[in-house]
This record gives structure tokens, C-alpha cells and sequence, in this order.
């Protein structure tokens, strides 16, 4: 067995040879209760999510904080499930109160895409698919021609939108960070509302899975695509104990189009980032919108209000600019309102405004659109191809529909853009009056004649009777037509499309809609995209159908009602034999006993010891008796460290207080040996597993060689992570934590990788740091976190 230095005196009834296999690296107290916890499966860094809805990242050396994402109204203050992307490089929290889905950089604190679901999600799980396919890599290398043809995204200003800054870096590709890898990777999200989504890439949704029975506690798609388990709470009624009950449901669907779906997914994900670009990209052309340009209707509004003049306001300034005369309540506008420096400055901010928004529609709105015409110019071929992507529900006619609303937008943009040239080109009033020439005096007088002309039907809409600046209007985010539409009449090519019906109906021309600003057709755009995009997760999700149901046990009302990550039943992947695996206690039934039920991922073969009962004991010689001491041990929790361990904490079954608890390994070769083998448990449909748990095959597991003694921890809940040999022990009062290196044999080797990585990661442990040192990263120098190592190794042997 590993070796390990010795914590403490064995527990009562273990043997005194053993050796503690674990050696402890890090203990903290935290400030807050922790309600979630999850090893990256690739870095030697922990997620944690407190009660308070604080999201938090520490690293092995000495517990560590390396980044907090404290909870905002915007986002949400009630985490209930945590998940990290299999590459480690993107972590995934759910919110309750707010109902979204965040995903998080982990380089530091900030959401790179965020969406809505529809209830509370109780369990998420990111998956990744195993499977190698020559099919995969020629579709992967098709792909990647869209690079070739297409140019990359212009980065956003960074002066603008602070939710832009995922585009305001010095690569623009963030689609395929997004992304990640070319294999597929599922986040799978499960909730207390009787459905499951299935979000490729963790952007996307490609599958939504209804009628699933109760709240789900955990779930596990295989890596395989073949089949989904689910462990669920169904609740009959108020009075009465829940039931937890195990489905497995068939997902062949996915596996048998895996290749279309991957293309298909990938596209879905090109065209949800690129109209979240769309949208930030129109977010920094409202801020370059200053507020300045607004006020000049508001001011003229008010003064229309409080005028006690028959006069219309285009009169008043006709007199103004032909006779210089002016009336009190003009005089006090200008004098008051409108003064020469009001002025100057209005006009400086108008043409930096009319300058950005240019810049913006030219190389970002037009980049980014003419980028989404492509990705759904290829889905539509790809949905043409009815042999491989028709049962996959891609429908041609709802993606002609997108692509013609993303030409819409396109009109739409390019009538702003026309406005803002206009405008730039326009004349502007020179500052002297005795200087003006004829030509002067009939511009203004044409100005004033087209915006100042009080329009009576607009009374009503929000007291807005003027429309001094046009640009303004399509940036609104307003469903009313626009107060100041472009004049069509004795356009020849409008006049002649108005005419010609067939020409109305031609899919060839897209549709234009002068009434209309350019957030309502952004958002008759999404609409659309979504509606097409959404019946492709309708399909699948119907294709999903449950294959198995077993009622396990009932469970306790007396339960603490805070939800964990870690609480059992926890659900196991192993994805090279292929095999779901289900670690749960019956503590009402059997005390000392931790079951495992394991299902193979194709539902059409069984797995052999379906069912099989642990029991934890030692055997030695008690300290206080001269005879022969049994101590039996129960698990208080029980997580797959690997696909050949499970790491377990115990506790003793005895009435004494203070009763230690143990952090032990447990290989699966020791529970499914050749004598397991000829014993199988029969089941009987009709009845709930703990109500037949007597005939259940029961390993008895004797606890003599990886453990170790908890001294002074009431531990509870355990976190550990096979990849980088690390656990993490969480106290019942949810706030001790202590962390295990848990193969110190292999240390040497584990500390080269870390520096390596912790190279890659140089940064700061204090959340506050990241601000100062933003091209730090998240981790310590290799060099000063092992420092740190040794200075906490050499405290601990001390």
C-alpha cells in the first residue's frame, strides 16, 4: 500500500500495522458554510460555492484562494449545483432565484456566457465523449474551412460595456474557447420541475427530456451517448415519505448520429455566440449614445408644456433665426437650457457618437451578421441532407426563415449607417449669424420645418412631440414605430417592390421594415433563430425514453433540507468498460451497509452483480477486552476517487462519544471478486429495493490498509479527484475543511505537473489582486508556491 506518517492512534478495532496512506497538505476554517464542492478534473483546484452564494476557487498548496465571484442581484445569490467542463478550463454554477446558468473563465472571476431555464436546476453534470471516429475527424477537418472563409470577429472597445470584456481580449476567437476541445462535451442539467436539458459545449441546447419523475437528486450520461441515469426524490404527497428512485433512459439517438450531432452541435454553438456578439456589439453603440443627445426632446417637451404662447415652436424659432426676436419662454430655453456651451458640447458629442456607432455597425454588426448568414447557410445544407440530420429534427424551411430575418437586420443596420454618414455630411449652423449666407438660412429653415413641426397624434406617447435627432430612434429599445421613419416616397426600387406582389412573396429579397427600430428587428431576429434552433432538442428529447425504473428506498423527512453536491446517492461514469455505477445508503435498513448498483450503458445488455451490499468491519485485538473486538463501521459518505476506488469517510457504530472518523480507500477488486461473481441478487419488480434488501449479496470489507484517522474533525462529506490524487474533507458544521495528497508515492512526478501547470497560471491568492495584476493569471510562480509547500509540510511534521 502507499505509505503515509502515522496521524494519531488507530481506530478502535483496526489493526495496529496499519499506516495512514494520506498525507494531509492543507486545513483551513472558512468564514461561510460550504454547500458545494468539486475538484477541476484537470488542475489541482477546488470550486466552492457557500450558503451566502459566494463562488469561490482555491488551489491544493495550503488551501489557497485564488479568485471569489461574490453574489449580484443581476446574476443571482442562491447557487444550487456546481460543475466543472472535463478540460477543467470553464466552471458551471446554477442559481435558483434567478433561474440561470453561469459559466465561468477560470483564469479569473467573470461569466463568459450566461442563459435562462425555466426552473431551479437541483444537479448538473458535464460530460465529454470518449469515443474515437475517423467520421468525427474528417467532419472536424470540414469545420475548420469556416476559419478560412470567414474573417475573426473584431474585438469590442474595451471603454465601453463591461460585458463585452469577453470579446476585448487580444484574440477575438472566443467561440472556440466557448467550445473547447473538438470533442463533444454535454452540460446536463436536472431539476426539481420533471425535465433534463442537454446544452452541447455548455451553450447550446440540443435535447430537453419531459416527464421525468420527482426533483432529481443526481444524473450521469454516459460517455458513450447510449444511455442517461437519473436518481430522483418523488414526493406522492405532502404527509408521506419520499421515495428515491433510479431511471436509466435511452439516449441511442445520440450515440447512432454522434458525428451529426457534434456538426450540428458545434454550428448551434457558432450561432448562439455570434448573436451574443450581435447583442453586446449594439450594447456599445446605445453607450456611445450619450446621454446629452437625449435630453434636447425632453427639454423641448417641457418647454411646449410650460409655454404660455399660441405659437408653435417652429414658429418661434422662424422668428428667432429671421428677425432675432424671441419670447420669454424661448429666451429662458436658451438662456437657461440651451446655452452656447450646452451647445458646443452637444455638437462635440454628437459627431463622436455619430463616429463610433459607424465604426460599430461596419465592423462588428456587419461582420458579425454576415458570419451568422454563414453558419445558417450551412445548417440549412446540412439539414438538406435529410438522410443524416432529418431524425435529428433540423428543418430546412424554419432555417430559410432565420436566414431571412438575419437579412432584415442587415437593411436595418445599414439604414442607421446611412443616417449617421448623412448627418456627418450634413452642413452645420456656423456659429455667427451675420455670417450666414442664403443658402445657411434655408437649411435651418428646412431643419426646422421637418423636427420642430408639433405632431398632436404624439401627445399621448410618453410626451414625446419632437424627434430633433434621427439616429437616436433605432437605437431605442421600444416596440412604437419610429417617431421620424426614412421617407420612402419617390423611392423608385420601394415603389416598384410595393407593387409587384410576387416580388413580396420572392425568398430571394428580404423583407424591410422602415416603421421599426433596430432593437425590434434584433429581437424578431432572435426569436426567430431560437423558435428554428429549438426543434432540433424537441426531437431528440422525445426520442429519449425511460428504460429502466427502480423504486430504491424511502427516505427521511428529517433530513437537512440544504442541498450538497456531495450527498449520496452519487452516480459514476466508468467509461472504459462502459458501466453506470450508483453509491447509496438505506441507513433506516442497514446502518453499516453502502450499496452499489451498477447498469451497463447499452440497456439492451445487464451488468453482472447488479446489485451488491458493503460492509465495513475490523478485526483485532480490543486495548480493553482480552478476547477477539469487532467494530462495525458506517459510511457517511462515499465518492469514486477512480474507476477501480471509491473513497469513503467512516464512522464507527458505537454509543461512545467522540467517535473518530476515518477518510479510507476502497478498490473495487476487493468488492467484485470471483466469489461475488456467484452470487446474484434477484430482483423483484414489484416491491422497493430496501424492502427486499435481506437477500441482497453483502462483501465484508475489513479496514486494514489505506486509511487514515481524523483526529479533532467531525467530518462528513468528501471531494476527491483520482486524475490529480487529491482529496478534500468537508467538517458536518460545513465550514473545517482539511485536503489529502492521497498517492504520495507518486509525489514527485504530481509536483512536476503542478509546477508546470502553476507556471501557465502565475497570479495572486487574493481575490482583490487579480484587479491589480491583470495579466497575472490565477495561480502563484511554481517557484513561490513551493515555498509555500515546504513551509506548510515543515509545519506539519513539526
Amino acid at each position: 500500500m502507499p505509505g503515509g506518517r502515522k496521524e494519531g492512534p488507530p481506530p478502535q478495532g483496526a489493526a495496529a500495522t496499519a499506516m495512514p496512506a494520506f498525507r494531509q497538505v492543507g486545513e483551513k476554517q472558512l468564514p461561510q458554510e460550504i454547500i458545494f464542492m468539486a475538484w477541476s478534473p484537470k488542475r489541482d483546484l477546488i470550486a466552492l460555492a457557500n450558503k451566502v452564494g459566494e463562488v469561490l476557487l482555491h488551489r491544493l498548496a495550503n488551501f489557497q484562494r485564488v479568485w471569489s465571484l461574490p453574489p449580484s442581484e443581476t446574476t443571482g445569490k442562491e447557487v444550487t449545483a456546481l460543475a466543472w467542463r472535463p478540460d477543467g478550463k470553464i466552471l458551471a454554477f446554477g442559481l435558483a432565484d434567478t433561474k440561470r446558468v453561469i459559466l465561468c473563465d477560470v483564469e479569473k472571476p467573470e461569466s463568459l456566457h450566461s442563459f435562462s431555464v425555466d426552473a431551479p436546476i437541483t444537479y448538473m453534470h458535464w460530460m465529454e465523449v470518449t469515443e474515437e471516429s475517423s467520421v468525427l475527424a474528417s467532419c472536424f477537418n470540414a469545420e475548420d474551412e469556416s476559419n478560412l472563409l470567414l474573417p475573426k470577429l473584431p474585438a469590442l472597445p474595451k471603454n465601453f460595456s463591461a460585458t463585452a470584456k469577453i470579446f476585448s481580449e487580444e484574440k477575438s476567437d472566443e467561440i472556440m474557447k466557448l467550445m473547447g476541445d473538438v470533442r463533444l462535451n454535454a452540460l446536463v442539467l436536472g431539476s426539481n420541475s420533471g425535465f433534463i436539458e442537454i446544452y452541447a459545449y455548455g451553450m447550446y441546447k440540443i435535447a430537453t427530456v419531459t416527464g421525468v419523475a420527482g426533483s432529481c437528486l443526481a444524473l450521469c450520461l454516459s460517455s458513450d451517448l447510449k444511455s442517461l441515469s437519473v436518481i430522483t426524490k418523488v414526493e406522492a404527497s405532502p404527509e408521506s415519505e419520499p421515495e428515491i428512485t433510479y431511471f436509466q433512459f435511452d439516449t441511442s439517438l445520440l450515440s447512432t448520429y454522434l458525428p451529426e450531432v457534434t456538426r450540428m452541435a458545434r454550428k448551434f454553438t457558432h450561432i448562439s455566440t455570434l448573436l451574443q456578439y450581435i447583442k453586446l456589439s449594439l450594447t456599445c453603440m446605445c453607450e456611445a449614445w450619450e446621454e446629452i443627445l437625449m435630453q434636447m426632446d425632453s427639454r423641448l417637451t417641457k418647454f411646449v408644456q410650460e409655454k404660455n404662447t399660441t405659437t408653435s415652436v417652429q414658429d418661434e424659432f422662424m422668428q428667432l433665426l429671421l428677425w432675432g426676436k424671441a419670447s420669454l419662454e424661448l429666451q429662458g430655453l436658451l438662456m437657461s437650457q440651451l446655452t452656447v456651451k450646452g451647445l458646443k458640447k452637444l455638437g462635440q458629442s454628437m459627431e463622436s457618437s455619430y463616429s463610433s456607432i459607424q465604426k460599430l455597425v461596419i465592423s462588428h454588426l456587419q461582420s458579425g451578421s454576415e458570419a451568422l448568414l454563414h453558419h445558417l447557410s450551412e445548417l440549412k445544407g446540412m439539414a438538406s441532407w435529410k438522410q443524416k440530420y432529418e431524425s435529428l429534427g433540423l428543418d430546412v424551411t424554419g432555417i430559410e426563415e432565420a436566414i431571412t430575418a438575419v437579412g432584415s437586420f442587415i437593411l436595418k443596420a445599414n439604414e442607421l449607417l446611412h443616417w449617421t454618414m448623412l448627418r456627418m455630411s450634413e452642413d452645420h449652423v456656423p456659429p455667427e449669424l451675420n455670417k450666414m449666407t442664403q443658402k445657411d438660412i434655408t437649411f435651418v429653415a428646412d431643419f426646422l420645418t421637418e423636427h420642430f413641426n408639433e405632431a398632436p397624434e404624439l401627445y399621448n406617447r410618453k410626451g414625446k412631440y419632437f424627434n430633433v435627432e434621427r439616429v437616436g430612434q433605432y437605437l431605442k429599445d421600444e416596440d412604437d414605430d419610429l417617431v421620424s421613419p426614412p421617407n420612402t416616397e419617390g423611392n423608385q426600387w420601394f415603389n416598384f417592390m410595393q407593387n409587384g406582389s410576387h416580388l413580396k412573396e420572392s425568398p430571394l429579397l428580404f423583407p424591410y421594415y422602415p416603421q421599426k427600430s433596430l432593437h425590434f428587428v434584433k429581437r424578431r431576429m432572435e426569436g426567430i433563430i431560437d423558435q428554428c434552433l429549438q426543434k432540433p432538442a424537441d426531437v431528440i428529447g422525445k426520442s429519449v425514453h425511460q428504460a429502466v425504473c427502480v423504486p430504491l428506498y424511502k427516505a427521511s423527512r428529517s433530513e437537512d433540507p440544504t442541498p450538497h453536491l456531495f450527498k449520496l446517492p452519487f452516480l459514476w461514469n466508468d467509461k472504459t468498460s462502459n458501466l453506470h455505477y450508483i453509491l447509496f445508503t438505506m441507513l433506516e435498513n442497514s446502518i453499516s451497509k453502502i450499496y452499489i448498483l451498477r447498469r451497463d450503458t447499452d440497456i439492451s445488455r445487464s451488468a453482472g452483480n447488479g446489485i451488491l451490499a458493503i460492509e465495513f468491519v475490523s478485526f483485532a485485538n480490543n486495548n480493553t477486552n482480552e478476547s477477539s473486538g469487532v467494530s462495525f463501521y458506517s459510511c457517511l459518505d462515499a465518492h469514486f476517487y477512480d474507476d477501480e476506488t471509491i473513497t469513503v469517510i467512516l464512522t464507527e457504530n458505537s454509543k461512545q462519544e467522540g467517535k473518530e472518523r476515518i477518510l479510507a480507500q476502497l478498490p473495487l477488486s476487493s468488492v467484485y471478486t470471483k466469489e461475488a461473481q456467484e452470487v446474484e441478487f434477484t430482483w423483484n419488480s414489484g416491491q422497493r429495493l430496501d424492502e427486499q434488501a435481506d437477500g441482497i449479496p453483502t462483501r465484508t470489507i475489513s479496514i486494514e490498509s489505506q486509511w487514515r484517522v481524523l483526529e479533532n474533525m467531525k467530518a462528513q462529506y468528501v471531494a476527491v479527484n483520482g486524475i490529480r490524487k487529491v482529496s478534500c474533507v468537508l467538517s458536518s458544521n460545513l465550514r473545517h475543511v482539511r485536503v489529502f495528497e492521497m498517492d504520495v508515492e507518486d509525489d514527485g512526478e504530481a509536483e512536476e505537473e503542478e509546477e508546470d501547470e502553476t507556471a501557465q497560471l502565475a497570479g495572486s491568492s487574493e481575490p482583490n489582486q487579480t484587479a491589480d495584476n491583470p495579466d497575472g493569471g490565477i495561480c502563484l510562480g511554481a517557484a513561490q508556491q513551493a515555498g509555500e509547500t515546504e513551509e506548510r509540510e515543515a509545519s506539519l511534521d513539526a
